[in-house]
């Protein structure tokens, strides 16, 4: 069976990490101050545990009057919602253009409000949306910019837009250049910067030991990105009655379980932020131009296929999303053909209106989330695997005209 998705890291970094986990080096601050100034020279960066981390600390810095409504992007991740209202503010979604991933600039204007404060935009799967329509927007109506480019790292020639107050990224499990945790920030004005910092300051730091299981967690999960391993992994689950689909979707969810905020409350490790730096340092631009080729061949084999964001103005494909009316057929379709599709590669959700703002009711993100699935395109995938779903045999008798996959 073909792998949903390759862990972009290498076993060299894993033993890496394992390595500084078990012989301390730098002390955390020392590597935290080092990446920070590669970050931004000019000292705006900041190093956290992960986006949510930071997202967290941030709202903490601004101190937005409570109450106060947070314009996000219709589909994001569900824990950023679920952060803004910890911090007592409302998050209000903005709808997307489902061909372009942008947000609406209709959507915009019905969102705004006397009481509106700040603006989170998330580039999605490996897209980025132009954002000076929402920088434009924002400084028309005194909004603070967040651009959450979580999705979209590309190495060194994006920091995020240089007019954005703050941009976020990260480097989770299933990102590029992933270190299997760390978030970065980019701030506009280093004195909110510094604030942030000060806040995180004041969380402990994660232990050397809770890196180490996770290290050794995804090593696992790396070795099922071989095709024989999954594939007897997936007819494991299947013989004693559980789902691989579930199984794996669950693994990779960075934070799991009671004590969410706890669990995110926590500065890096030493042995992160090295491995993060390493990746910083490592990092192989031509592996965005080849899986952004791979996605593109597939593309042309598959002309009919209908995937949101097919007029993105720049993408490189950090998944791939299809959309069908019927998703979970689909999946169990090509599960049956050896291609393990999957809605749940990530933690995307629909962003809930206010009670007292039904009008903002994201009607295009919803729909597109009702039909979102993702299929394997990777380019450590061998030219056969993305061939092999656009032969006649592959598609379901009562879809002809269309293949939601690749």
């Amino acid at each position: 069976m073909i792998p949903r998705k390759r862990l972009d890291i290498g076993w060299s970094d894993l033993l890496f990490g394992l390595r500084c986990c078990l012989w301390p080096g730098d002390r955390a601050v020392v590597v935290r101050e080092r990446i920070e100034r590669a970050w931004s020279s000019e000292g705006a960066g900041l190093a956290c545990l992960s986006v949510r981390s930071g997202f967290d600390a941030l709202l903490h810095g601004l101190d937005l009057p409570p109450g106060s409504e947070v314009l996000m992007s219709a589909l994001t991740i569900r824990d950023m919602t679920r952060i803004v209202l910890e911090n007592g503010l409302v998050p209000v979604p903005v709808d997307l253009d489902a061909r372009t991933l942008a947000v609406s600039p209709e959507a915009l204007a019905r969102a705004v409000s006397p009481k509106t404060r700040a603006i989170v935009v998330a580039h999605l799967f490996g897209s980025r949306m132009p954002m000076e329509p929402v920088i434009r927007f924002a400084r028309e109506n005194n909004l603070f910019v967040i651009e959450d480019c979580a999705q979209a790292y590309t190495g060194d020639e994006y920091r995020g837009h240089p007019e954005s107050d703050v941009s976020l990224f990260s480097f989770g499990p299933i990102k590029t250049a992933t270190a299997l945790a760390g978030g970065m920030l980019r701030f506009r004005d280093r004195s909110l910067g510094d604030r942030v910092r000060s806040w995180q300051s004041r969380w402990p730091v994660q232990s050397r030991l809770k890196f180490m299981t996770r290290l050794s967690k995804y090593s696992f999960l790396k070795l099922l990105s071989y095709r024989s391993v999954f594939t007897l992994f997936a007819w494991g689950c299947k013989t004693v009655g559980a789902s691989h689909d579930a199984v794996i979707s669950g693994s990779v969810r960075g934070f799991a379980g009671p004590g969410f905020f706890d669990k995110i409350r926590q500065r890096p490790s030493a042995p992160l932020l090295r491995l993060l730096e390493r990746r910083f340092k490592n990092f192989d631009r031509g592996r965005i131009a080849e899986r952004t080729s791979l996605a593109r061949q597939t593309i042309d084999l598959l002309p009919h296929l209908e995937r949101p964001g097919d007029e993105a103005v720049f993408h490189t494909y950090w998944v791939f999303p299809v959309l069908d009316d019927d998703p979970e057929r689909l999946i169990h379709h090509l599960w049956a053909r050896g291609i393990d599709a999957t809605r749940g590669a990530s933690s995307l959700s629909v962003v809930a209106p206010p009670e007292d703002r039904p009008e903002t009711a994201p009607a295009e993100a919803l729909a597109m989330f009702a039909r979102l699935l993702y299929v394997p395109v990777d380019a450590g995938l061998a030219r056969r695997g993305v061939e092999r779903p656009a032969r006649p045999d592959t598609r379901p008798n009562t879809r002809p005209d269309t293949m939601a996959a690749s």
